[in-house]
Formats: structure tokens, C-alpha cells, sequence
């Protein structure tokens, strides 16, 4: 194995409660029901797809042009949340961890679908710190379709079977094995069936490389 990829919302950074606001204010102003049972359903999936879980709940219809606006709406919410982040918000050993597989020679990327990304990078400080960054800005499907993963490995230069997927949700998970990864599961991946490595947090990345 020469490389991780890891997801960002959840595995290094979280931004969980952003995300449940913002859905939270958006779902409220237009009187449908959203709640954090609700919102664990929109975990590593995409804006629009998480939208329409969302208006599952609805009392009327949207159209495309609407449900666009709705999404654009949730997330200029959420980008105004960000604006609070700082480095002491990377999650526990993290940061001892990226420095710890560095020094065991392996290269580290981002697999997020979240167009939000570059900025959720800057404001933690990490802003040029990944050999590569595969996000929501260079694809057209999110998971559980592998193609953030995929892309991540090809911009690294290493095939599927030379690197780690690190995941705390499911359709990661689902999405790192259908493109052919090892799955590290922490957080709620810890406990899936179709986790290869399930571990309690980052720091036990390290007993399972050489």
C-alpha cells in the first residue's frame, strides 16, 4: 500500500452540525419536517441528493429550478457557518497522524464530495497540505459511486489496490470497495459490515501500517 485517502467531513475535520443547521433553517422556512434522525440519511451524499431525502417530507411539489435555488439557499448558509472554523477544529490525532504516515513514506489525499472543500482546507490550515484533492469540484457523481476515489488515486499515480480509503459513513464505504480500495472505517463506518479495517479513531491508523 503506498497511499490513504481520506474523506474530510467527519475524518478530519467536522462539520456535522453546520451541515444540520443549515438544512435545519432551510427545511423550517419552507415548513418541512427535518431532524437529526432525518439528516443522518444525507451522510456522504451529494447537496441535490440530500434535498430530495429531504423533501421526501414535503407538502408540495418543487420543480428542478426551485429545488436549485433551495439547495443554493441551504448552502450560502453554510458557507457563511464555515467562516468560523480555525485549525483547533481537526478532529483528535489527526494531525499527529498525517504526520506520522508521511514519515512512513505514504502519500495522502482528500476524497470529498463536498464542493466546499478548498475553503473547509484553508480555514483548518491545511490549505496545500494533501498530495491531491479529489472533491465535489472535479466530478459528476458522489458517492456511493467510487469516481472521488478514483480520481483521487489517479491524480496520486497509484491504482485502487495501492490505497486506503479512510471513511466515516456509509456510502463511503460502499463507494471506496465498489472502486476496488482497502475501506478504514472510523465514527459510524466503524461498524459496517463492508468495513475492511474498522477502528475507533485516526491514531489507530498507525497499528495497521508497517
Amino acid at each position: 500500500m503506498k497511499a490513504f485517502i481520506f474523506d474530510l467531513d467527519g475524518v478530519i475535520v467536522s462539520t456535522d452540525k453546520y451541515h444540520y443547521l443549515a438544512w435545519k433553517r432551510m427545511a423550517d422556512d419552507e415548513g418541512i419536517y427535518f431532524d437529526e434522525v432525518i439528516n443522518d440519511r444525507l451522510r456522504g451524499v451529494s447537496r441535490m441528493q440530500s434535498l430530495e431525502i429531504i423533501l421526501e417530507r414535503a407538502t408540495k411539489s418543487y420543480t428542478d429550478e426551485e429545488k436549485v435555488a433551495l439547495a443554493t439557499k441551504k448552502n450560502d448558509i453554510y458557507r457563511e457557518s464555515l467562516a468560523s472554523l480555525t485549525p483547533n477544529d481537526r478532529l483528535a490525532g489527526v494531525t499527529e497522524t498525517l504526520q506520522k504516515l508521511r514519515e512512513k513514506g505514504y502519500k495522502l489525499a482528500i476524497g470529498s464530495s463536498s464542493k466546499n472543500t478548498p475553503v473547509i482546507l484553508d480555514k483548518i490550515g491545511y490549505a496545500g497540505y494533501f498530495d491531491a484533492v479529489s472533491d465535489g469540484n472535479n466530478i459528476t457523481r458522489s458517492k456511493p459511486d467510487p469516481e472521488v476515489f478514483l480520481k483521487a488515486a489517479e491524480f496520486l499515480g497509484f491504482t485502487p489496490e495501492e490505497c486506503y480509503v479512510v471513511e466515516d459513513a456509509e456510502a463511503g464505504v460502499d463507494a471506496a470497495k465498489a472502486g476496488g480500495f482497502t475501506a478504514i472505517g472510523v465514527g459510524g463506518a466503524a461498524g459496517y459490515e463492508k468495513t475492511d479495517y474498522p477502528l475507533s479513531g485516526m491514531a489507530d491508523i498507525l497499528k495497521i501500517v508497517k
